[in-house]
Protein backbone atom coordinates (compact mmCIF):
# COMPACT_ATOMS: atom_id res chain seq x y z
CA UNK A 1 0.00 0.00 0.00
CA UNK A 2 1.66 3.70 -1.11
CA UNK A 3 1.80 6.41 0.97
CA UNK A 4 -0.82 8.46 -0.99
CA UNK A 5 -3.55 5.99 -0.26
CA UNK A 6 -3.74 6.80 3.33
CA UNK A 7 -5.16 10.67 2.31
CA UNK A 8 -8.63 11.20 1.31
CA UNK A 9 -10.56 13.39 -0.88
CA UNK A 10 -13.51 14.22 1.19
CA UNK A 11 -14.46 14.67 4.81
CA UNK A 12 -16.65 12.14 5.21
CA UNK A 13 -13.92 9.47 3.33
CA UNK A 14 -11.35 10.61 6.00
CA UNK A 15 -13.85 10.14 8.59
CA UNK A 16 -14.62 6.36 7.94
CA UNK A 17 -11.36 5.80 7.51
CA UNK A 18 -10.32 7.05 10.55
CA UNK A 19 -13.05 5.11 12.43
CA UNK A 20 -12.10 2.13 10.53
CA UNK A 21 -8.24 1.82 11.28
CA UNK A 22 -8.57 2.99 14.36
CA UNK A 23 -11.03 0.13 15.22
CA UNK A 24 -9.17 -2.29 13.71
CA UNK A 25 -5.53 -0.71 15.40
CA UNK A 26 -6.87 -1.70 18.75
CA UNK A 27 -8.17 1.81 18.67
CA UNK A 28 -11.10 3.05 21.53
CA UNK A 29 -13.01 5.24 19.77
CA UNK A 30 -15.80 8.11 20.66
CA UNK A 31 -17.09 10.61 18.34
CA UNK A 32 -18.15 14.14 19.50
CA UNK A 33 -20.92 15.30 16.86
CA UNK A 34 -21.28 19.14 16.02
CA UNK A 35 -24.99 20.40 15.85
CA UNK A 36 -24.40 21.62 12.11
CA UNK A 37 -24.25 19.89 8.85
CA UNK A 38 -22.09 19.49 5.52
CA UNK A 39 -22.26 20.54 2.12
CA UNK A 40 -24.56 17.31 1.36
CA UNK A 41 -26.41 17.23 4.18
CA UNK A 42 -23.97 14.83 6.00
CA UNK A 43 -23.51 14.74 9.62
CA UNK A 44 -20.82 16.12 10.90
CA UNK A 45 -18.14 14.47 14.13
CA UNK A 46 -14.73 15.15 15.54
CA UNK A 47 -13.77 11.88 16.31
CA UNK A 48 -10.92 10.64 18.60
CA UNK A 49 -9.20 7.20 19.50
CA UNK A 50 -7.20 6.23 22.22
CA UNK A 51 -4.23 3.71 22.27
CA UNK A 52 -2.74 2.58 24.82
CA UNK A 53 -3.44 2.36 29.02
CA UNK A 54 -6.04 4.41 30.17
CA UNK A 55 -4.63 5.24 32.97
CA UNK A 56 -0.95 6.22 31.33
CA UNK A 57 0.79 9.57 32.77
CA UNK A 58 2.58 10.65 29.53
CA UNK A 59 0.06 11.43 26.71
CA UNK A 60 0.77 11.78 22.84
CA UNK A 61 -2.26 13.79 21.16
CA UNK A 62 -2.29 14.66 17.66
CA UNK A 63 -5.06 16.81 16.42
CA UNK A 64 -6.01 17.36 12.52
CA UNK A 65 -8.44 20.26 11.23
CA UNK A 66 -7.42 22.91 13.27
CA UNK A 67 -8.20 25.11 10.17
CA UNK A 68 -10.24 22.57 8.23
CA UNK A 69 -9.86 22.11 5.03
CA UNK A 70 -6.14 21.48 6.25
CA UNK A 71 -7.25 18.34 7.44
CA UNK A 72 -6.51 16.39 4.24
CA UNK A 73 -3.12 16.34 5.68
CA UNK A 74 -3.50 15.51 9.14
CA UNK A 75 -5.93 12.54 8.63
CA UNK A 76 -3.48 11.62 6.14
CA UNK A 77 -0.77 11.07 9.02
CA UNK A 78 -3.15 9.64 11.36
CA UNK A 79 -5.00 7.27 9.02
CA UNK A 80 -1.55 5.83 7.87
CA UNK A 81 -0.11 5.69 11.71
CA UNK A 82 -3.32 3.48 12.05
CA UNK A 83 -2.90 1.05 9.18
CA UNK A 84 0.73 0.75 9.43
CA UNK A 85 0.26 -0.20 13.36
CA UNK A 86 2.27 2.90 14.36
CA UNK A 87 -0.64 3.86 16.57
CA UNK A 88 -0.30 1.01 18.64
CA UNK A 89 3.53 0.77 19.02
CA UNK A 90 3.88 2.74 21.95
CA UNK A 91 6.32 2.93 25.08
CA UNK A 92 5.58 1.35 28.55
CA UNK A 93 3.32 3.67 30.33
CA UNK A 94 2.53 5.97 27.36
CA UNK A 95 -0.70 6.19 25.85
CA UNK A 96 -1.60 7.69 22.38
CA UNK A 97 -4.75 10.10 21.48
CA UNK A 98 -5.98 10.89 18.08
CA UNK A 99 -7.71 13.88 17.42
CA UNK A 100 -9.73 13.73 13.75
CA UNK A 101 -11.49 16.61 12.77
CA UNK A 102 -11.53 18.84 15.37
CA UNK A 103 -12.87 21.35 13.12
CA UNK A 104 -15.11 19.27 11.07
CA UNK A 105 -17.40 21.81 9.70
CA UNK A 106 -14.48 23.37 8.22
CA UNK A 107 -13.24 20.39 6.79
CA UNK A 108 -16.94 19.59 5.28
CA UNK A 109 -17.02 22.88 3.60
CA UNK A 110 -13.28 23.21 2.27
CA UNK A 111 -12.57 26.50 4.72
CA UNK A 112 -9.87 27.23 7.09
CA UNK A 113 -12.71 28.60 9.82
CA UNK A 114 -15.00 27.40 11.60
CA UNK A 115 -19.03 27.75 11.26
CA UNK A 116 -19.29 30.90 12.57
CA UNK A 117 -16.07 32.23 10.57
CA UNK A 118 -13.71 31.95 13.39
CA UNK A 119 -10.05 30.82 13.09
CA UNK A 120 -9.86 28.31 15.69
CA UNK A 121 -6.44 28.69 16.20
CA UNK A 122 -7.32 32.73 17.36
CA UNK A 123 -10.29 32.15 19.74
CA UNK A 124 -8.67 31.08 22.73
CA UNK A 125 -8.06 34.47 24.14
CA UNK A 126 -9.88 35.89 27.49
CA UNK A 127 -13.04 36.88 26.70
CA UNK A 128 -13.90 38.32 29.34
CA UNK A 129 -11.46 41.14 28.64
CA UNK A 130 -10.96 43.75 26.47
CA UNK A 131 -10.10 41.81 23.19
CA UNK A 132 -6.54 42.41 21.18
CA UNK A 133 -6.79 45.06 18.61
CA UNK A 134 -4.92 45.16 15.04
CA UNK A 135 -4.71 48.01 14.00
CA UNK A 136 -3.16 46.58 10.52
CA UNK A 137 -6.01 44.52 9.94
CA UNK A 138 -8.38 46.97 10.99
CA UNK A 139 -6.62 50.16 7.77
CA UNK A 140 -6.90 47.67 5.38
CA UNK A 141 -10.03 45.36 6.31
CA UNK A 142 -11.69 46.43 3.02
CA UNK A 143 -9.01 45.73 0.85
CA UNK A 144 -8.17 42.51 2.28
CA UNK A 145 -12.14 41.61 1.56
CA UNK A 146 -14.02 43.43 -0.72
CA UNK A 147 -17.61 43.03 -1.54
CA UNK A 148 -16.84 42.03 -5.17
CA UNK A 149 -14.30 39.90 -6.82
CA UNK A 150 -13.14 40.18 -9.97
CA UNK A 151 -9.93 40.73 -11.69
CA UNK A 152 -9.84 44.75 -11.62
CA UNK A 153 -11.21 44.54 -7.76
CA UNK A 154 -8.03 42.00 -7.16
CA UNK A 155 -5.40 43.89 -8.93
CA UNK A 156 -7.07 46.98 -6.80
CA UNK A 157 -6.73 45.43 -3.40
CA UNK A 158 -3.32 43.94 -4.67
CA UNK A 159 -2.16 47.31 -4.44
CA UNK A 160 -3.46 48.41 -1.54
CA UNK A 161 -1.64 45.82 0.54
CA UNK A 162 1.59 45.68 -1.26
CA UNK A 163 1.77 49.83 -0.56
CA UNK A 164 1.48 48.52 3.02
CA UNK A 165 4.29 46.17 3.12
CA UNK A 166 6.48 48.26 0.96
CA UNK A 167 6.20 51.31 3.98
CA UNK A 168 5.78 49.07 6.87
CA UNK A 169 7.87 45.84 5.63
CA UNK A 170 6.34 42.19 4.68
CA UNK A 171 6.57 40.98 8.39
CA UNK A 172 4.06 43.73 9.20
CA UNK A 173 1.60 42.68 6.44
CA UNK A 174 1.45 39.16 7.90
CA UNK A 175 1.02 40.55 10.82
CA UNK A 176 -2.14 42.70 9.97
CA UNK A 177 -3.69 40.02 7.68
CA UNK A 178 -2.91 36.99 9.77
CA UNK A 179 -1.93 37.50 13.28
CA UNK A 180 -5.87 37.45 14.40
CA UNK A 181 -7.93 39.96 14.39
CA UNK A 182 -11.46 40.90 16.80
CA UNK A 183 -13.11 43.49 14.79
CA UNK A 184 -14.34 42.52 11.69
CA UNK A 185 -16.66 39.22 12.57
CA UNK A 186 -16.85 38.59 8.15
CA UNK A 187 -13.28 39.50 7.73
CA UNK A 188 -10.42 36.85 7.56
CA UNK A 189 -8.19 35.33 10.52
CA UNK A 190 -11.49 36.55 12.82
CA UNK A 191 -10.86 35.05 16.63
CA UNK A 192 -14.47 35.24 17.24
CA UNK A 193 -16.08 37.19 19.84
CA UNK A 194 -17.19 33.74 22.51
CA UNK A 195 -15.58 30.15 22.48
CA UNK A 196 -16.77 28.12 19.07
CA UNK A 197 -17.73 24.61 19.38
CA UNK A 198 -14.50 23.21 18.30
CA UNK A 199 -12.89 25.19 21.10
CA UNK A 200 -15.14 23.73 23.63
CA UNK A 201 -14.70 20.32 22.31
CA UNK A 202 -11.11 20.49 22.52
CA UNK A 203 -11.06 21.61 26.08
CA UNK A 204 -13.57 19.10 27.01
CA UNK A 205 -11.18 16.68 25.44
CA UNK A 206 -8.51 17.85 27.04
CA UNK A 207 -10.15 18.19 30.74
CA UNK A 208 -11.71 14.48 30.08
CA UNK A 209 -9.55 12.50 28.41
CA UNK A 210 -6.64 13.65 29.94
CA UNK A 211 -7.59 14.62 33.38
CA UNK A 212 -5.18 11.81 34.88
CA UNK A 213 -1.97 12.55 32.42
CA UNK A 214 1.19 14.20 34.01
CA UNK A 215 3.19 14.85 30.34
CA UNK A 216 1.38 15.64 27.44
CA UNK A 217 3.52 15.88 23.87
CA UNK A 218 0.91 17.51 21.17
CA UNK A 219 1.13 17.06 17.76
CA UNK A 220 -1.14 19.53 15.47
CA UNK A 221 -0.98 19.22 11.93
CA UNK A 222 -1.30 22.61 9.29
CA UNK A 223 -0.68 22.91 5.80
CA UNK A 224 -0.07 26.83 3.91
CA UNK A 225 2.96 28.11 5.05
CA UNK A 226 6.62 27.78 4.25
CA UNK A 227 8.25 25.90 1.78
CA UNK A 228 6.24 22.75 -0.35
CA UNK A 229 6.16 19.79 1.55
CA UNK A 230 8.63 21.17 4.53
CA UNK A 231 7.04 20.11 7.60
CA UNK A 232 8.27 23.10 9.96
CA UNK A 233 7.74 22.30 13.49
CA UNK A 234 6.40 25.15 14.85
CA UNK A 235 6.37 25.94 18.96
CA UNK A 236 4.54 28.40 20.19
CA UNK A 237 5.57 28.08 24.37
CA UNK A 238 7.46 31.11 25.22
CA UNK A 239 11.28 31.05 24.35
CA UNK A 240 12.95 29.99 27.46
CA UNK A 241 9.86 28.53 29.25
CA UNK A 242 10.09 24.60 30.28
CA UNK A 243 7.92 23.71 27.51
CA UNK A 244 10.21 25.46 25.09
CA UNK A 245 13.43 23.76 26.23
CA UNK A 246 11.64 20.10 26.20
CA UNK A 247 10.64 20.87 22.57
CA UNK A 248 14.55 21.60 21.71
CA UNK A 249 15.66 18.58 23.45
CA UNK A 250 12.75 16.28 21.74
CA UNK A 251 13.46 17.89 17.71
CA UNK A 252 17.53 18.40 18.19
CA UNK A 253 16.56 22.53 18.23
CA UNK A 254 14.98 21.94 14.77
CA UNK A 255 11.89 24.48 16.20
CA UNK A 256 10.95 27.38 15.08
CA UNK A 257 9.72 30.11 17.03
CA UNK A 258 6.61 32.83 15.71
CA UNK A 259 7.64 35.17 19.43
CA UNK A 260 11.39 34.94 18.04
CA UNK A 261 11.01 35.92 14.11
CA UNK A 262 12.33 32.39 13.63
CA UNK A 263 9.46 30.61 11.82
CA UNK A 264 7.49 31.24 8.72
CA UNK A 265 4.41 32.29 11.13
CA UNK A 266 4.28 35.90 12.68
CA UNK A 267 2.86 36.17 16.34
CA UNK A 268 -0.65 35.22 17.00
CA UNK A 269 -2.96 35.63 19.53
CA UNK A 270 -5.40 33.35 20.81
CA UNK A 271 -3.61 29.96 20.01
CA UNK A 272 -5.07 26.40 21.02
CA UNK A 273 -1.75 25.85 23.30
CA UNK A 274 -3.26 28.28 25.60
CA UNK A 275 -6.57 26.05 25.89
CA UNK A 276 -4.51 23.11 26.42
CA UNK A 277 -2.58 24.56 29.28
CA UNK A 278 -6.10 25.88 30.88
CA UNK A 279 -7.80 22.53 30.34
CA UNK A 280 -5.07 20.55 31.49
CA UNK A 281 -3.39 22.68 34.25
CA UNK A 282 -1.70 19.37 35.95
CA UNK A 283 0.30 18.32 33.45
CA UNK A 284 3.60 19.53 31.47
CA UNK A 285 2.90 19.75 28.25
CA UNK A 286 5.29 20.13 24.86
CA UNK A 287 3.14 21.34 21.67
CA UNK A 288 4.59 21.63 17.81
CA UNK A 289 2.49 22.77 15.09
CA UNK A 290 3.72 20.86 12.11
CA UNK A 291 3.54 23.59 9.40
CA UNK A 292 3.81 21.65 5.80
CA UNK A 293 4.53 24.54 2.41
CA UNK A 294 1.84 24.24 -0.51
CA UNK A 295 1.72 26.74 -2.63
CA UNK A 296 3.79 30.30 -2.76
CA UNK A 297 2.51 32.80 0.59
CA UNK A 298 0.77 35.24 -2.28
CA UNK A 299 -1.56 32.13 -3.86
CA UNK A 300 -2.43 30.70 -0.70
CA UNK A 301 -3.83 34.30 0.36
CA UNK A 302 -5.38 34.80 -2.38
CA UNK A 303 -7.25 31.68 -2.41
CA UNK A 304 -8.45 32.56 1.54
CA UNK A 305 -9.63 36.22 0.44
CA UNK A 306 -11.48 34.39 -2.17
CA UNK A 307 -13.11 32.04 -0.11
CA UNK A 308 -14.32 34.58 2.33
CA UNK A 309 -15.70 36.84 -0.65
CA UNK A 310 -17.70 33.50 -1.57
CA UNK A 311 -19.35 32.77 2.07
CA UNK A 312 -20.06 36.24 2.34
CA UNK A 313 -21.25 37.61 -0.94
CA UNK A 314 -21.07 34.59 -3.34
CA UNK A 315 -23.06 31.59 -4.28
CA UNK A 316 -21.14 28.25 -3.70
CA UNK A 317 -22.90 26.05 -5.99
CA UNK A 318 -22.26 28.27 -8.75
CA UNK A 319 -19.15 28.03 -11.62
CA UNK A 320 -17.05 30.98 -9.61
CA UNK A 321 -17.83 29.51 -6.31
CA UNK A 322 -16.45 25.95 -7.80
CA UNK A 323 -13.16 27.31 -8.95
CA UNK A 324 -12.53 29.01 -5.76
CA UNK A 325 -13.28 25.77 -4.13
CA UNK A 326 -11.01 24.19 -5.97
CA UNK A 327 -8.37 27.64 -5.34
CA UNK A 328 -8.59 26.93 -1.57
CA UNK A 329 -8.43 23.17 -1.77
CA UNK A 330 -5.15 23.61 -3.68
CA UNK A 331 -3.80 26.04 -1.35
CA UNK A 332 -4.10 23.88 1.74
CA UNK A 333 -3.70 20.31 0.30
CA UNK A 334 -1.43 19.23 -2.43
CA UNK A 335 -3.18 15.96 -3.97
CA UNK A 336 0.39 14.79 -5.33
CA UNK A 337 1.94 11.59 -4.54
CA UNK A 338 5.61 13.35 -4.08
CA UNK A 339 3.97 16.12 -1.60
CA UNK A 340 2.11 13.29 0.78
CA UNK A 341 5.52 11.43 1.03
CA UNK A 342 7.20 14.63 2.37
CA UNK A 343 4.36 14.85 4.81
CA UNK A 344 4.17 11.53 5.81
CA UNK A 345 7.98 11.34 6.46
CA UNK A 346 7.82 14.06 8.41
CA UNK A 347 5.08 13.09 10.15
CA UNK A 348 6.62 10.08 11.53
CA UNK A 349 9.46 11.25 12.56
CA UNK A 350 8.34 13.95 14.71
CA UNK A 351 5.77 11.21 16.19
CA UNK A 352 8.51 9.01 17.28
CA UNK A 353 10.59 11.71 18.75
CA UNK A 354 7.61 12.86 20.60
CA UNK A 355 6.61 9.47 22.21
CA UNK A 356 10.39 8.76 22.87
CA UNK A 357 10.21 12.58 24.60
CA UNK A 358 7.58 11.51 26.53
CA UNK A 359 9.49 8.17 27.42
CA UNK A 360 12.28 9.60 28.22
CA UNK A 361 10.64 12.09 31.61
Amino acid sequence: MTVSSYFSQVYTEARERFRKTAEAAGGQLASHDNPNKGPDGEALSCDTAWFGPRDATKVLVTLSATHGVEGFCGSGVQVGCNQEGISAKLPEGVAYLAVHAINPHGFAWLRRVTEDNVDLNRNFVDFSAPLPRNPGYEELADAICPDSWDEARIAETGEITEAYAKREGGRALQTAISGGQYSHPDGLFFGGKEPTWSHRMLKQIFSQDLAGAQHIAVIDYHTGLGPRGYGERICGHPTGSEGWARAGVWYDDDITSPMAGTSSSVELSGINVIGMEEAAPQASLTAVALEYGTLPSKQVRLALRADNWLHCYGDPASEQGRAIKQQIRDAFYQDADDWKAMIWERGIDTHARALAGLKSL
